[in-house]
């Protein structure tokens, strides 16, 4: 199956991010005007640091009763992921997901940080090499009124 790389060449080459200091509703606002789910965290000089995405929010802010202009990406941030290499495999990617019950993974080549792996960048991968087992003519999608 196909290594992170071909996955991180097929993705925008920008990253979303945003300061450790920055306040959750900042971070928000940011989230919803970039239309992603999540922000890397990154320190003054560029470096990973973590991943923040729309559910810590959730969890940690809303549900645990924070306030969203006081609380800092920093008091919810995830910076114990695991990480994997743009050598791993898809498979590989998937498992640790799994095991770790994460939706993002950092990718790493040594000691640089190359992007993030989504779960749904590993869905996306996953169905296009399938494509023979699905029917075309039963690729259609549904929308109710």
């Amino acid at each position: 199956m196909e290594r992170i790389t071909s996955i991180l060449n097929r993705k925008e080459p920008h990253f979303h991010t945003v300061s450790p200091e920055s306040s959750v509703i900042d971070a928000l606002q940011q989230m919803r005007c970039e239309n992603v789910d999540f922000l890397i965290v990154i320190n003054d000089d560029e470096r990973f640091l973590g991943i923040v995405s729309d559910h810590d929010v959730a969890t940690k802010v809303i549900f645990g009763r924070k306030p969203l202009n006081k609380t800092s990406v920093r008091d919810i941030m995830n910076t114990r992921l695991p990480v994997v290499t743009t050598e791993d495999t898809v498979e590989k990617c998937m498992r640790t997901m799994r095991q770790h019950n994460v939706r993002f993974l950092p990718v790493f080549e040594g000691f640089n940080f190359k992007g993030v792996v989504s779960s749904d960048d590993i869905i996306h991968e996953v169905v296009e090499i399938r494509m023979d087992i699905f029917d075309p003519e039963e690729d259609q999608s549904y929308t109710f009124a």
